[in-house]
């Protein structure tokens, strides 16, 4: 159990200083050390939980501590939690002070600008590692694209499209 603790703890204070842009960005890889690396869950148990972290109130990385939760119990839960949460606030601090002290700096303009398509691109990477896990068949794929175009195109709440999807599924159209 310590191994798996400090496992726990080394891999989510690296995705800590990965999430740039966010948390949401390290999904692949996060998705990568928990199911093909460490094999603690499957693709579809790591979905699952992403489903439920997103419909979830709060923070989207309540999906950090409910892999946490999932591996080792209480004490997976705090130590992910933690080690997500630690390190990128240290570094967002000592950034803050140094971004506020140059704020007037036409460099920092360029930075901002670079960053865009980075974090774009990191979520998208997310989307399609989660839709890939998600989408096992035809129906759950296009169910998937249907959700997908309606929250791009519409402002109908997450909630209600999480909850079409899950009438589709008791119908018994979808497998899962």
């Amino acid at each position: 159990m310590n191994g798996t603790l400090v496992s726990l703890g080394l891999i989510f204070c690296q995705l800590s200083l990965l999430a740039f842009g966010g948390g949401a960005t390290t999904l692949p890889e996060m998705q990568r050390q928990v199911v093909d690396v460490h094999h603690w869950m499957s693709a579809t148990e790591f979905s699952a939980l992403f489903a439920l972290a997103r419909a979830a109130p709060g923070p989207n990385l309540i999906i950090v501590s409910l892999i946490g939760w999932h591996v080792a119990g209480w004490l997976g839960m705090l130590v992910t939690t933690l080690s997500m949460a630690g390190p990128s606030s240290m570094v967002t601090i000592a950034t803050l002070h140094v971004w506020t002290r140059f704020k007037d700096h036409p460099w920092r303009r360029a930075v901002e600008a670079g960053l865009v398509p980075v974090t774009t691109g990191l979520v998208a990477a997310s989307a399609v590692l989660i839709t890939k896990a998600a989408a096992t068949d035809w129906l759950l794929g296009a169910i998937t694209g249907v959700c997908a175009l309606l929250a791009v195109t519409t402002r109908i709440h997450p909630l209600w499209l999480l909850f079409a999807g899950s009438l589709v599924a008791l119908a018994g159209f979808a497998q899962v």
